[in-house]
């Protein structure tokens, strides 16, 4: 891997002098966000040039003879809001397409001082909301190109462990987080992903197919269900459109192939395949076990006119892990591992149709998991086997219609159709805490059926006053209460065009995991869990590229499943993870939704956007606090608190070529239960300790080389540049008897090269 590495640097610095100035044409389109239809018109302004077009009925624009280079790209037209794209990156090879979704300016204010277009705020996001486009999440330093830990530098949003992208947003557990790709439900974005959470070490999703992502975390509105804490919305881009062309990658830990182009004048697809080499890695470094991956993307977009549109969606993720088990101490490290092998896919069909004022979607869409989880003791005996699969089948339909520039309504719904089997077989064993587990074998297939409707307003009052108002209705038939119903209302008060004050209350619900259901007879008496939430929060532009914003939040959880067996466990506890030593988050026990808590926080931000100044970043300060009360009444801090949480990130665009970027993030040290000598616990000291603080500097440099007709994009990364030996977790070493800090990895160098032509 290394003399392939050192022989692509030799090659590309040889033919470095062929090089040439290159000019490119990018295309795009401008529509109406509410709408999606067309907005002929248009001016499409490149910033800080006098380059720029105008688009055609259609809403298609193209500017040509662009130079090489880093732009942002303003569309604009009156009676809207104009929006600036950042970060457009321009560059031999490939054309990008850039598409702007334009808000009617509904609201007219005096004394306007500044615009503020580089940040896209909708009224249909009023708080907690925040936008990445591709190139921000791709240079984010630490990031390696993963579109989940670049959301680790927000404001509210804390990490269960370095080294995976389980997110713990304003308190909640990792199994409270919705993702939606291209508008599909995926229950999990990541390899070797968490059973009934929403972790894993790595996301599957290809960053180079991403456009941009709308992360919100809290006060989200009713079309988004069924979880609690925040949800991700990750938005595909289309396939280039001029010529078949594609990118070759050798990154952090994979390596990849990408291909795109046009099958049609009206249609296009993308396809990329990715597999690890985590284990040559591994092997070298003479870990124990190896784990390996593949992931698959797939998409294919078909305009049939100019009212009607059809797009397909595959993505697959393939996750192994091989044992070693020559020596003795190989065998006893393998043993206190719980290895996952996992084959996981989406794939989806979507229906989108133009109407007067309004467009419809239909969607059908599958999410299949298959997990295969195991740990063997030393002599390779089973302790646990854990054969599960959940399938879900979706079927959506959504209209969205605008009443006038004032007002619009969105009403939909969704059915599900899902299949759950489970094979687990556990050992018979006391806890640390000395309590004795009464399920250890399971096999069950069960069919579930759950569905959704939900209507929103959003209107503007009094030329100042932005209001989103929403019920929501969810059925599930395992629970024996089947119905709920969430209403929910933001609304947004605009002292002037640069400052607004906002604030969201509202019930979420969020239905017990499936693997929680069947784990005890009683436990189908569980009920959905509840999160009363109250926002307030304020926005101010200090400049159109540069924002400031403070929330305060209050999240009231009810209906929480508790152990009744072990008293002082509640679910808000588990799930982030293997290698549990206690089996907690599988619910294979008798539950009772009696659990109660809160978390409350208060959260600043600085954002500034990369703009005619070359540099870009955002600073962040969280302050929170999660508690949790399980069956014994004993409030006890949550395990996934983190007190204090500072985020520092940012970069500065030295020239066309080299850019350079650091992120350091410090939080507090997560609770953590104490080991007796004998390698007990007490149920007293539960969450009473805490581990040291965390903090970590990550420095990542870019080196783009154009060449005539392709890109080279060479980076290297540095993680934890100054070896910070973090404390993630805490288990028992029988061999030692004494406990053993885990920890997580020190510095990690690591260097990426992408060929895009």
């Amino acid at each position: 891997m290394k003399s392939s590495i050192i022989i692509l640097l030799v090659f590309t610095l040889k033919i470095a002098t062929l090089a040439q100035e290159n000019t490119i044409t990018i295309y795009g389109k401008v529509v109406d966000k509410l709408t999606q239809q067309p907005l002929p018109g248009a001016n499409v302004l490149v910033v800080n040039t006098i380059l720029g077009a105008s688009t055609d009925l259609n809403g298609k624009f193209e500017i040509k003879n662009l130079p090489i280079g880093e732009y942002q790209i303003r569309a604009s037209i009156i009676g809207y809001k104009s929006v600036t794209k950042t970060d457009v990156m321009v560059m031999s090879g490939f054309s990008p397409e850039v598409i702007f979704k334009l808000e009617e300016e509904a609201i007219q204010l005096e004394d306007v001082v500044v615009r503020s277009d580089y940040f896209q705020t909708s009224r249909l996001d009023i708080i907690s909301t925040r936008g990445f486009e591709n190139e921000e999440i791709r240079r984010s330093a630490g990031g390696f190109e993963d579109v989940i830990r670049a959301l680790s530098v927000l404001p509210g949003v804390a990490q269960a462990d370095a080294g995976r992208n389980d997110l713990i947003v304003r308190g909640g557990a990792p199994s409270e987080n919705l993702y939606l790709l291209n508008g599909f439900q995926v229950p999990n974005i990541n390899h070797f992903g968490t059973q009934g959470a929403t972790g894993g070490p790595l996301s599957y999703i290809n960053l180079d197919f991403v456009s941009g992502t709308k992360f919100s975390t809290g006060g989200f509105s009713v079309t988004n269900g069924d979880k609690l804490s925040s949800t991700l919305e990750i938005d595909l881009r289309n396939g280039r459109q001029d010529r078949l062309g594609g990118k070759a990658t050798i990154s952090a830990s994979q390596f990849g192939l990408n291909v795109e182009g046009p099958v049609s004048n009206n249609s296009q697809f993308i396809f990329s395949a990715r597999r690890s080499y985590l284990d040559f890695i591994f092997k070298a470094a003479d870990f124990s076990f190896v784990p390996e991956y593949w992931d698959i993307l797939g998409k294919a977009d078909i305009e049939i006119d100019d009212k009607n549109k059809l797009s397909f969606l595959v993505v697959t993720a393939i996750d192994n892990i091989n044992y070693f088990n020559d020596t003795q101490d190989q065998r006893y490290d393998n043993s206190r591992i719980i290895g996952s092998e996992q084959l996981q896919y989406l794939t989806g069909l979507k229906y989108r149709h133009l109407i007067d004022n309004g467009f419809i979607n239909l969607s059908l869409s599958r999410n299949y998991v298959d997990y295969d989880t195991q740990q063997r003791d030393s002599l390779l005996t089973p302790l646990y086997i854990n054969k599960s699969r959940e399938v879900e089948n979706t079927f959506k339909a959504e209209l969205t219609y605008k009443i006038s520039s004032e007002a619009d309504l969105t009403f939909g719904g969704n059915t599900k159709l899902i299949d759950f089997d489970a094979n687990i077989k556990l050992p018979s064993y006391n806890t640390t805490f000395g309590d004795s587990l009464p399920t250890t074998v399971l096999d069950t297939t069960t069919v579930y059926y759950k569905g959704a409707v939900y209507l929103n307003y959003n209107t503007i009052w009094f030329d100042r006053v932005i209001s989103n108002l929403g019920i929501r209705g969810d059925y599930f038939n395992a629970l024996e209460d089947k119905f709920y119903f969430s209403p929910r209302l933001s609304l947004s008060y605009l002292l002037s065009d640069i400052t607004k004050i906002n604030f969201s209350t509202g019930i979420y619900y969020q239905s017990p995991s499936y693997l929680w259901l069947v784990g005890d007879k009683i436990n189908s008496e569980l009920k959905n869990i509840r999160v009363n939430q109250f926002i307030l929060g304020f926005d101010h532009y200090l400049k159109s590229d540069a924002l400031v914003k403070v929330e305060g939040f209050y999240k009231d959880y009810s209906q929480y499943p508790v152990s009744l067996l072990r008293t002082y466990l509640t679910m808000a506890n588990t799930g982030a993870g293997f290698g549990d030593e206690n089996y907690e988050s599988f619910g294979l026990e008798p539950l009772v939704s009696q659990g109660i808590g809160n978390s409350k926080g208060v959260e600043v931000s600085l954002q500034k956007k990369l703009s005619d100044t070359p540099y870009y970043g955002i600073a962040s300060l969280t302050y929170s606090i999660a508690d949790y009360t399980a069956q014994d009444n004993i409030e006890r801090t949550g395990t996934y608190d983190q007190t204090w949480i500072i985020s520092l990130s940012g970069g500065y665009k030295f020239s066309t070529e080299w850019e350079g970027s650091v992120k350091f993030r410090y939080s507090t040290g997560q609770p953590y239960t104490p080991y007796n000598s004998d390698g007990s616990q007490n149920v007293n000291d539960y969450n009473s300790f805490r581990f040291p603080a965390n903090h970590s500097l990550d420095i990542r440099v870019d080196k783009f080389w154009f060449f005539s007709g392709w890109s080279l994009i060479t980076y290297i990364d540095i993680q934890n540049i100054y070896n910070r030996n973090n404390i993630t977790s805490v288990r028992w070493d029988v061999r030692t008897q004494s406990p053993e800090f885990n920890e997580s990895i020190g510095i990690l160098p690591s260097i990426g090269i992408s060929a895009v032509f």
